[in-house]
């Protein structure tokens, strides 16, 4: 079974007209998901995350200065030069968290095998004290630690298939050596970290930055070879999936050129993976993805291959 959470809030995250994550990508999401064929799907309206929840990952100040931003309706408040905040972001945040941390507990507590969560604002760009790259609150690292303060979890794996390298995730797991991040993501491009020599305090965070262009035999070749290995070797009690779909060929943000096929392949490397070491346990959490169409198409893929699993 696999759940699939979500809220109306997301909806009320305005970033403006032209911005490119804008609502009509959960629009196009929802829409893909409403089709016949997912209504096998657990639908789950998220709660919000808790003030505790939120600071496992980030300072008390920085919570009370993010959800302190509430600028009149219809105006917009940019926290840098990417990313923006309306009336109704700081609660959309706050669900964005909650989705996961919802996700979270249906996969421990057995409800469910699989779960994804399609929330916005994204999150794996946001350090535990810096916002940026559209993203408030951590809300993948803000799930890892759900798991290990309330279900005693100690392994868990977050891996980040978005085009752009999620320094947000990592600053959270780099000094952490029971937590591991995977990650490919085109470079040079921003955040313009991600280097391969960037490895964790103990060999914990792999890293594949690919060239723009490199296409669907490197972005398989960079899974099969260096990053699903060192996921098994980790042996996670919990998979964490950061799933960005803008590494598509038809995304406008990025020219990496993956197709959607490659995320059903990827996405079904890591449930045999989270079968072997973590009984199944996956728990997946929408990022990025500017093209609607591809991105409707993409997720569509992607929850396929987390219904079959």
């Amino acid at each position: 079974m696999t759940l699939l959470i979500g809220h109306p809030s997301f909806l009320e995250h305005d970033t403006g007209d032209f911005h490119p994550e804008r609502a009509d990508r959960l629009r196009a999401v929802t829409a893909a998901l409403a089709d016949e064929e997912f209504a096998g799907l657990t639908r789950l309206v998220a709660p919000a995350a808790t003030i505790e929840q939120l600071t496992r990952v980030h300072p008390r100040n920085y919570v009370d200065a993010i959800l302190g931003i509430r600028p009149p309706e219809g105006e917009l408040v940019h926290v840098d030069g990417d990313t923006v905040m309306s009336a109704g972001s700081a609660n959309a945040a706050r669900h964005a968290a909650g989705a996961v941390i919802a996700a979270v507990d249906g996969v421990l507590s057995g409800s469910t095998r699989t779960a994804f969560a399609a929330v916005r604002p994204p999150g794996h760009h946001a350090t535990p004290d810096v916002p940026g790259g559209f993203c408030l609150f951590n809300n993948v690292a803000i799930g890892a630690m759900h798991a290990r303060a309330a279900y005693g979890l100690r392994r868990v794996a977050l891996i980040d298939f978005d085009v752009h390298h999620g320094q947000g995730t990592q600053a959270v797991v780099e000094p952490d050596p029971d937590l591991f991040y995977a990650s490919t993501h085109q470079y040079p491009l921003y955040p313009g970290t991600g280097s391969a020599r960037e490895r964790g305090v103990a060999g914990n965070v792999v890293n594949v930055p690919l060239a723009a262009g490199s296409g669907s035999a490197a972005f398989r070749a960079a899974w099969g070879d260096r990053l699903l290995p060192a996921l098994d070797d980790f042996t996670p009690e919990l998979v964490m999936v950061s799933a960005g779909f803008d590494a598509h060929r038809r995304d406008p943000l990025a020219q990496l050129d993956v197709e959607t096929e490659d995320f059903v392949w990827l996405t079904e490397e890591l449930l045999a993976i989270a079968d072997r070491h973590a009984r199944g346990r996956l728990v997946s959490v929408l990022e990025g993805g500017y093209d609607l169409a591809a991105l409707a198409e993409s997720v569509s893929a992607h929850v396929r291959a987390l219904m079959r699993a």
